[in-house]
């Protein structure tokens, strides 16, 4: 997922596939991830800035609390700041209140002053694409650009992705809808130029990487490279056969999210 996300141009953390042994005993295999900090920034050669991670279901961009279902007590609820300043903060606080308190007339104008709306439809793309069901309110970082000053996303936490939850069982193809949820996600794609922008990248992704011929590759090469640990990992040796069915899973899902996707274009309109 995070590969992916790379492939179709968002800011996205490095994994790799480890196999951990502690104190001479096999502990199996793990994903190691990079951290999103600002020595993620300096690996890259970005513009310094801000991150705040989105620590729980409160980061929906809202006035509103998903966990007290009232109005948020503090604007920044749901945010926990991995590098950044005080001044930082309230930029934080500047961007959920003008989400939630410009106009629909002038929002189209207003919002590209505190948000990069094609990185964000981007990311909006990724999410839809690998349905991450928790990654429009959770699973991401906000990367405030001190050059731009704009916001941008980058995901993180995408384990429950490709046809599966969180807990491994089948998610259906059509489970989560193309304009996902959360307050700025409504907002933008109210505003007819930004979604037919995102119905545009939808196809553009369709086309060029969300499909069998290019992704089949990719995941094959990652079956094969982590297929001679499964054996030696205490936890999960003895579901080689699941394991070796993955591949074709995914496959089958990507087929029937595309099409489903596909079928779900003209609500874009």
């Amino acid at each position: 997922s995070l590969d992916f996300f790379s492939d179709i141009g968002i800011l996205s953390p490095n994994s790799q596939f480890v196999f951990l042994n502690l104190n001479g005993k096999d502990e199996g295999i793990y994903l190691e991830l990079e951290s999103v900090d600002e020595y993620y920034l300096k690996k890259r050669g970005l513009p310094k800035g801000a991150i705040f991670y989105a620590v729980d279901g409160d980061a929906n961009f809202s006035l509103m609390s998903d966990l007290d279902k009232g109005i948020k007590k503090s604007l920044e609820m749901g945010y926990q700041k991995k590098c950044g300043t005080e001044k930082d903060e309230l930029y934080l606080q500047e961007l959920i209140l003008q989400i939630n308190t410009i106009s629909r007339v002038e929002f189209e104008k207003e919002i590209v002053k505190y948000v990069d709306v094609e990185k964000y439809l981007r990311w909006l793309a990724g999410v839809i694409f690998t349905q991450n069901y928790d990654g429009f309110v959770h699973n991401y970082a906000l990367y405030r650009n001190g050059e731009t000053g704009l916001f941008e996303m980058i995901p993180w936490d995408y384990d429950a992705t490709w046809g599966r939850d969180v807990n491994g069982r089948v998610m259906e193809e059509d489970y989560v809808g193309i304009e996902g949820f959360n307050t700025l996600t409504a907002r933008i794609l109210d505003v007819r130029g930004f979604r037919v922008r995102y119905q545009e990248l939808l196809k553009e992704i369709l086309n060029n990487q969300f499909n069998v011929g290019y992704m089949k590759p990719i995941i094959q090469e990652m079956h094969d490279q982590i297929r001679p640990y499964i054996s030696k990992d205490p936890y999960i040796k003895g579901d080689i056969v699941k394991f070796d069915n993955e591949p074709e899973f995914i496959l089958k899902f990507i087929e029937a999210r595309a099409k489903y996707i596909n079928s779900r274009l003209y609500k874009l309109d």
